[in-house]
């Protein structure tokens, strides 16, 4: 090449960290997180694709988009630094946006297409798929509800959609919708009565039903009893299902015309076939098969290992507090008599609400399993024996011990979660207990079997007489993990604590390392008051839990819970600092304090707000700041929260029962009315999901219509200046996500600070740096064969001529004239601080 036939104008554009325009943008539709490509200090996070979503509104059409992870490059003073985005209307360019993933377009109607792609140094990538706008402001998911059903009693029921989760299942960086059914008989663990069966349904957004997970009759319907997972846990980017089966469970598969292809019961162990289960196993108990039930426990009560060794009493009489009447071993005739007595005289003497003659539906004996299922196909992966026997009905548990006698209760407390236990990869775990006995179980799934990681088992609370005792706060038997006891809440988090890089389990009171070593178990002096003043005893078991960066002047990650445990409890709420779980402020309540939420409700005040109630907003803790002053004594809702504005604050879902629901902001008013549909989960007013599965950074509110008869999408048209990730590219998000329908459904909170008063320079961003090496530019004067050679060694870059990417093995491009070439950083890669990313030559004609 000849210098002197050609003008130099090489030089050109630097890569700088809060440069909007050199970015991380992918180079193809959809990023590859977990591929080859992506730096290993990247965890395992969906390939998701744009997310384009458009909606009608009264001023023409609203757009919003996600921003990926794989392409974000740090941090201006307000957003994250990204690629452009190019707009298009019906094929038509119309607007390049710089600041946002957001745009109203004034012209738009409901009949116009839209498109985006993502503009790097001027080089236009990868378009995105072309949506049509949401005419009546909101999408409906067509839904197959199941048919009514009839109980062995006789009670008729019905279905209604409860919690929904997401996955991408099929690998198109599209979200599928997996939706539970619950029946109108469906039970808490301590309400008697059948139910109706399960079903797991996994929907296109278009409403197509691909499977159905029915879970059969020995899974009985509850938000205690029913967890499951879907979550990509073997990265190969298709989503799998993992939830506790039993006899009988079967996955019904559909044809693309909607037709039943196969219905295929689940693989049960060759030790169960061969002891006499089947799949046409019932379980469930009736009134009479409870009281045989007991007098077959009572038969055996001389032979057990706590009565021989003496540390329960000798006779049930004993234990009931009654003359001895009868001689051990018992005899059948025996038995029955003292199964009368304890059915009609002791169990009723104990509490007007043990109405054990009536105990039926429950499911105490019989296998219990854990499925993998692919979540596209419904096929079954692997069954495996669940990983925590429940072992009795409960009389270990403590079910028998306290006033309310509730066989089937604390043994059938379930949850489940998914954790980044080693920083990367993520990992189920299913725990079963909480109030007495805490089982905590974490499992890999490989694409072909499950491996378990670790096991956290606190042991029994041993009890002196298992019917007349107060097993709640006492230690397990095991000596690591006893003092975990009574520490659960009705759900758990995944959160990075310590800031290693991994996951811990917030299990309550108590958190579990990343190791499956105990990191600590919360414990507090009771006040005066209280049962027992002076007294050192544990937070104890709540219903709500909250971990995110609520206090940002404070290092990590702090906690707040509301707790049950009334006059033995030293909090009705508490603010905990996550990593040594040390109580920062709280107060005592000596009640049941059965709520309590966070949120950034006042953008005047620096923090995240906290507040706590007693269940229906009554004897609230007031609105407190993250410090702990007390803005207000009124509280906002504590049911859910939504990020649905665009400063950046919180707001609250509210709605319960036959209510609509709505969005309220606390200083704004109503946002949004959801007409004609309704939430679950009775007083708890849980949406089916709260999530950002669409669109921009924000949350989507998905709700059922009344009838069941589809999902509603409502996504918020509000403009924002804020350009941040999609929210599900952040690890404790991603996680708290799949997390969200376990028992009592809680918010999904990110690992950082996500308030109005954002420092976007901590936000994190998992792009790597890359440096270009310069192309070679060569001339050859009097030809048509000038050519540019690009690098074609270098990790993380693509290269484009005059904006098209060159694909030629050697790296050669043949031009003429002006030529601009532009390096642009590949997926989970960045162009470094300094960087050279344009070269603009001019060849002699």
């Amino acid at each position: 090449m000849n210098p002197r036939s050609r003008t130099s104008r090489t030089a050109l554009v630097m890569a700088t960290a809060a440069c909007m325009l050199v970015t991380g943008a992918q180079t193809a539709a959809v990023a590859s997180p977990a591929g080859d490509r992506a730096p290993s200090s990247v965890p395992q996070l969906e390939n998701l694709d744009r997310g384009l979503v458009a909606v009608s509104t009264d001023d023409g059409v609203f757009l919003s988009w996600r921003l990926l992870a794989s392409e974000a490059t740090g941090a201006t003073d307000t957003s994250l630094a990204g690629p452009d985005f190019a707009i298009y209307r019906d094929g038509e360019r119309i607007a390049l946006i710089t600041d946002s993933t957001n745009y109203a377009d004034d012209q738009g109607t409901a009949d116009t297409e839209y498109t985006v792609a993502p503009v790097v140094n001027g080089v236009e990538l990868t378009e995105s798929a072309a949506v049509s706008p949401w005419a009546q402001g909101h999408y409906d998911l067509p839904l197959q509800k199941p048919a009514d059903g009839v109980t062995p009693a006789g009670e008729a029921y019905t279905y209604s959609a409860n919690d929904v989760s997401v996955g991408d299942v099929d690998g198109d960086g599209q979200y599928e919708y997996v939706v539970k059914w619950d029946p109108s008989n469906s039970k808490d663990v301590s309400q008697r009565g059948y139910t109706g069966n399960v079903y797991i349904d996994t929907y296109e957004l278009d409403g197509t039903l691909l499977n159905r997970l029915d879970l059969g009759v020995n899974i009985r319907a509850g938000a205690h009893y029913t967890q499951f997972l879907v979550y990509d846990f073997d990265g190969d980017g298709r989503s799998e299902t993992i939830l506790k089966t039993a006899p009988g469970t079967k996955s019904i598969r559909y044809a693309s015309d909607g037709s039943v292809r196969s219905e295929k019961h689940i693989t049960m162990p060759k030790t169960d076939l061969k002891a006499g289960y089947s799949n046409d196993d019932d379980y469930r108990l009736s009134a009479a098969d409870y009281e045989e039930h007991l007098v077959e426990m009572f038969l055996g009560w001389s032979e057990r290992p706590e009565v021989v060794s003496g540390q329960w009493p000798a006779t049930l009489e004993e234990a009931w507090g009654m003359p001895v009447t009868h001689e051990y071993p018992l005899s059948r005739a025996d038995a029955e008599e003292l199964a009368d007595t304890f059915l009609d005289v002791y169990a009723p003497s104990r509490s007007s609400r043990n109405v054990l003659r009536e105990f039926e539906g429950f499911i105490i004996d019989g296998s219990e399993y854990l499925t993998v299922f692919d979540s596209a196909t419904g096929e079954e992966l692997q069954t495996i024996a669940y990983p925590t026997e429940r072992g009795d009905d409960g009389l270990l548990w403590g079910d028998y011990a306290m006033s309310r006698i509730e066989p089937g209760n604390r043994v059938d407390r379930f949850l489940s979660g998914v954790g980044y236990l080693d920083g990367r990869h993520p990992s189920a775990v299913f725990a079963r207990g909480y109030y007495t006995r805490t089982t905590i179980t974490t499992l890999d799934w490989d694409g072909k079997r499950l491996t378990q990681r670790w096991q956290v088992d606190s042991g029994h609370a041993p009890m002196t007489n298992p019917f007349n005792d107060s097993p709640h706060g006492c230690d397990g038997t095991d000596p690591v993990y006893g003092g975990i006891t009574t520490q659960g809440d009705h759900s758990l988090s995944f959160a990075d604590v310590d800031g290693d890089g991994r996951q811990e389990l917030v299990y309550g009171s108590a958190t579990i390392d990343d190791d499956g070593g105990l990191l600590y178990s919360s414990h507090d002096v009771l006040p005066e008051g209280s049962a027992d003043p002076g007294a050192d005893v544990r937070l104890g078991h709540g219903d709500a839990m909250h971990v995110t960066d609520i206090d940002p002047d404070r290092e990590g990650l702090e906690i707040w819970t509301a707790h049950e445990g009334g006059t033995s409890a030293p909090y009705g709420s508490v603010l905990r600092d996550a990593a040594t779980g040390e109580a920062l402020f709280g107060a005592y309540s000596g009640r049941d304090t059965g709520r309590a939420m966070i949120g950034d409700v006042r953008a005047d005040v620096p923090g995240i707000e906290v507040w706590s109630s007693m269940p229906g907003g009554t004897d609230a803790s007031g609105l407190l700041s993250a410090k702990g002053e007390v803005l207000s004594a009124k509280t906002p809702g504590t049911n859910m929260s939504i990020r649905w504005a665009g400063d950046l604050t919180t707001q609250i879902v509210n709605g319960s029962g036959d209510a609509t629901p709505a969005i309220d902001d606390w200083t704004r008013g109503t946002l949004l009315t959801a007409e004609g549909t309704r939430t679950s989960n009775g007083t708890k007013g849980n949406p089916s999901l709260v999530a950002d599965v669409l669109g921009d950074w924000r949350e989507e509110l998905l709700v059922r219509t009344v009838d069941s008869s589809a999902l509603r999408f409502y996504t918020s048209t509000e403009l924002t200046e804020h350009k941040l990730t999609t929210l599900m590219h952040d690890v404790q998000y991603r996680a708290e996500t799949a997390r969200q329908q376990t028992t009592y459904n809680q918010p999904a909170y990110t690992s950082f600070y996500l308030a109005s008063d954002i420092d976007w320079a901590k936000v994190p961003v998992l792009t790597a740096p890359v440096t270009p090496a310069a192309p070679k530019f060569k001339d050859r004067p009097g030809t048509a064969h000038d050519e540019v050679q690009v690098p074609k060694n270098v990790k993380g870059v693509t290269y484009y001529v005059d904006g098209e990417p060159v694909t030629s093995a050697n790296g050669k491009v043949r031009v003429t004239g002006e030529v601009t070439v532009t390096a642009v950083a590949d997926a989970w890669y960045r162009l470094a601080d300094g960087a050279t990313a344009q070269w603009t030559e001019e060849f002699a004609r």
